[in-house]
């Protein structure tokens, strides 16, 4: 699981993706590998998600593929027999939490207070994502909380963009950020794997100044 944690910091950003047909997955995947964003957090919001994220296990070894917006255990189970690597939560929910470390799979569900916090290192956590991001307080609101919780890292999700994300990715802090503009649902239903792939190449290389 430690291992699955530097992945993810490395990578910095982290692709929130929302694919609506699995036909789309493998080239999206090959855009991200390709321009130094080599992760897809697959959110279940929809039903190709599933399908979605076994394509990409099965034929982008380069690609550390993620759940998203995993509400349930049985969610879960899906995701891991398909092949994600780790599991993310909007909200913190121990059901779920034990479950995941009962199958040795990393696990980041989401908080916004202190009380969610607590209650998260209550479960063994040492990250959690923050979410949503910017309308619950930003960079300030983690940096205030962390300040408490000096071992917890947050991987903030939810109105994190290009604009923003180097002030983020300062901070020690933070593990990682969760974004979306790169991998807009316009842009991929739409086939625009070049603007996608160079809006991660920006985004990768914000990490690069920042973390090397």
């Amino acid at each position: 699981m430690e291992q699955i944690m530097e992945q993810i910091y490395r990578i910095g950003i982290i692709p929130v993706v929302v694919l609506k047909d699995a036909g789309n997955a493998l080239a999206l995947g090959r855009a991200l590998c390709e321009s130094g964003l080599p992760c897809a957090e697959v959110t279940f919001r929809t039903d190709a998600a599933e399908a979605s994220i076994s394509l990409l296990a099965q034929n982008e070894p380069k690609l550390l593929v993620g759940a998203g917006t995993v509400l349930t255990v049985e969610q879960a189970d899906c995701a891991i027999k398909a092949g994600a690597k780790f599991i993310v939560s909007p909200g913190l929910n121990p059901k779920l939490v034990r479950h995941c470390q009962e199958k040795e799979i990393p696990v980041i569900p989401g908080i916004l207070t202190p009380s969610e916090i607590e209650q998260a290192l209550e479960l063994g956590l040492e990250v959690v994502k923050f979410f949503p991001a910017e309308p619950a307080g930003g960079l300030p609101m983690i940096k205030a909380m962390g300040a408490a919780y000096t071992k917890l890292r947050f991987m903030p999700t939810g109105g994190i963009t290009i604009e923003n994300v180097s002030e983020y990715l300062k901070c020690d802090k933070i593990l990682a950020c969760g974004g979306s503009w790169m991998v807009k649902e316009a842009l991929v239903d739409a086939g625009r794997y070049e603007e996608i792939a160079t809006l991660c190449r920006q985004a990768a290389g914000v990490v690069k100044a920042i973390r090397g």
